[in-house]
């Protein structure tokens, strides 16, 4: 599968390899094959696992289990890391190139069904894309003296955010 194609359904379905907010860090165990580095917060309130390209955060409820809370895919660490896309096309079966543009991303939803209505709001320097229906947020680069090389450039996208609305007590 393309990195693009893998995105366009991540924003559409709010899904990633399956998993959704909620799943169980077994089920992120068994969904991913890939190293990773876990982070434990203190007094365990909190743990995040790294893959290198995708990052989870989990809550502890209820004790032992962990909850996933958020997901987020690191698109800019491929700029600067040109084996990180060779692994994850070997363990995770999703081929990324170094730097994936928003408006090849966006010709992809264009041709993609069920694709969520996305709001764009300004983050200073980025441009967010949140589509409120499947809960993710596209964060993308929108500096015009930013060029590509070890980062990413205009236009490119920096990072994509699984997320959980807020819900009032």
């Amino acid at each position: 599968m393309t990195g693009a194609e893998f995105l366009a359904s991540f924003i559409t379905t709010g899904e990633l390899h399956g998993l959704r907010i909620g799943s169980t860090l077994d089920g992120v165990d068994r969904a991913f094959r890939h190293p990773f580095v876990d982070v434990l917060g203190e007094e365990r309130a909190w743990l995040r696992r790294d893959y290198g390209l995708v990052e989870f955060a989990f809550n502890p409820e209820p004790e032992p289990e962990w909850v996933m809370a958020t997901a987020t895919i690191q698109l800019h660490r491929l700029a600067s890391d040109d084996g990180l896309a060779r692994a994850w096309a070997g363990s995770m079966g999703v081929e990324f190139p170094r730097y994936t543009s928003w408006e090849e991303l966006r010709d992809k939803l264009s041709r993609t069904q069920g694709v969520p209505e996305l709001k764009i709001t300004d983050q200073g320097g980025f441009l967010q894309y949140r589509a409120a229906s499947s809960n993710v947020s596209v964060l993308v680069v929108d500096a015009e003296d930013e060029e590509r090389g070890y980062r990413v450039g205009n236009g490119d996208v920096w990072s994509l955010d699984l997320w959980a609305p807020f819900r009032a007590g």
